[in-house]
């Protein structure tokens, strides 16, 4: 199976072939602050694919917050290019969750540790919090997660 930092290099290939240059110019540009952030501080690392989908998060969410300054100030024609832009690097995250499933994982985890005998109360937030968050991982806002676990146990 190929990494999501292979699949981004093996679609910039694809973009330039299909001559769709807002797709090119995007995956190079996240490609260069993949590279920028495994080599920025003391000892170069390799992200791996939950910190790049992490990274592609924050691109995403940058590109619409530009957009959504872009069409305040009446100017259209960019702010539809970084919608744009916003869309192609969505293409490579995970299909986000529903609420309704993140509930189903919450209720699901807190049901577990009840059965594994352990009082839940709101000391134990830390304790539901972490297997969901790292099965809901990128695909759903961390905060409103929180506030789930937190309705349940309270």
């Amino acid at each position: 199976m190929t990494t999501l930092k292979e699949r981004l290099h093996a679609d910039v290939i694809v973009h330039m072939k299909a001559g769709n240059r807002t797709a090119l110019t995007t995956v190079r540009n996240v490609l260069g602050e993949i590279e920028t952030r495994e080599k920025s501080g003391k000892t170069p690392v390799e992200l791996d694919d939950t910190q790049v989908t992490a990274l592609l998060q924050k691109e995403a969410a940058k590109r619409r917050d530009t957009a959504g300054i872009y069409a305040e100030a009446g100017e259209d024609a960019r702010a539809a290019a970084e919608i744009a832009e916003a869309e192609v690097i969505e293409a490579y995250l995970p299909k986000a969750l529903t609420a309704a499933e993140v509930e189903a994982i919450v209720d699901e985890t807190i049901a577990g540790l009840k059965a594994d005998g352990m009082e839940l109360t709101m000391r134990q937030m830390g304790a539901v919090m972490k297997p969901v968050t790292a099965e809901v991982a990128g695909r759903f806002d961390g905060k409103a997660v929180s506030e789930i676990v937190r309705s349940r146990l309270a």
